[in-house]
């Protein structure tokens, strides 16, 4: 049975942002405690006073380069056997960590993958718990709530042929079963889409947790905003798509799927 102490939120922090105390207050007002770290590529005195007052270790990735990379990096210095890579502008309920663990801890340890729950947006300050993108978000990962299904690599990858459902911050890794360096270093925004289809082969399951037990946050700064409105994401969703359709479908769904992430562009 895993307990608090088998597990790491790893806070990736990048230059100075106005949330991150808020994202590690929450991690610290967890009902099951847990380990707290802060990986950065971007070290400051913003950071390591933050760090001081809350007494969390800051470690600093020595060769930056995408998103992918610096996941890898704070996910490499989590010494428990399960980690969360805890985004800095992200709110964590309180049994998040407690839930999380009640549903890893009904299967076995040899089996599980993953863990994610279902999250809500924190958008000018106010609570949305749904919208159009978290309607088609909950449908297309339905399956992986159900037992049957988990361990299904049909079931996993059929999801993920229709978009990138699963939210990363809400995302709690099971270390000697995803493997090491497990997140792509290839793409700019869609890093995450990428690791998940290559889990998604890996035997063992994926297990959705439809709770909402995550706060994410949409605004003008955020990476994903940026990337959507400069087109990014989609151009990298659709190139993962094509592994699984020919282009043209890729294309249509891509197009249908990037139509309701138009929420988060602020």
């Amino acid at each position: 049975m895993y307990s608090g102490k088998d597990h790491t939120f790893a806070v990736c922090a990048y230059k100075e942002n106005p949330y991150l105390e808020q994202t590690i207050q929450s991690l610290k007002d967890q009902s099951v405690k847990s380990q707290i770290i802060l990986s950065t590529s971007t070290p400051n005195e913003y950071l390591k006073e933050i760090c001081k007052k809350h007494n969390i270790p800051m470690v600093v990735n020595p060769k930056p380069h995408l998103a992918g990379d610096d996941w890898n990096y704070a996910y490499s210095q989590a010494k428990t056997p399960l980690v969360t890579l805890a985004h800095q502008d992200d709110i964590y309920e309180k049994d998040f960590l407690k839930v999380t663990l009640e549903y890893i801890n009904k299967r076995k340890k040899s089996d599980v993958i993953m863990a994610f729950t279902d999250y809500y947006e924190l958008k000018q300050g106010k609570r949305v718990n749904t919208n159009k993108l978290l309607k088609i978000k909950r449908i297309i990962n339905w399956p992986l709530s159900v037992p049957f299904f988990r361990k299904s690599r049909f079931i996993r990858r059929r999801t993920l042929s229709v978009g990138c459902a699963i939210c990363c911050p809400a995302a709690t890794y099971v270390k000697k079963n995803a493997g090491e360096n497990i997140f792509d270093t290839t793409f700019k925004n869609s890093c995450d889409y990428m690791t998940w289809v290559t889990l998604a082969n890996r035997k063992g399951s994926f297990l959705y947790i439809p709770k909402l037990m995550l706060g994410h946050r949409i605004y003008a700064e955020s990476a994903t905003t940026k990337n959507l409105e400069e087109n990014i994401r989609k151009k990298e969703d659709f190139q993962i798509m094509c592994q699984f359709w020919p282009k043209p479908i890729a294309r249509f769904i891509n197009n249908l799927y990037a139509k309701s992430e138009k929420s988060n562009v602020v």
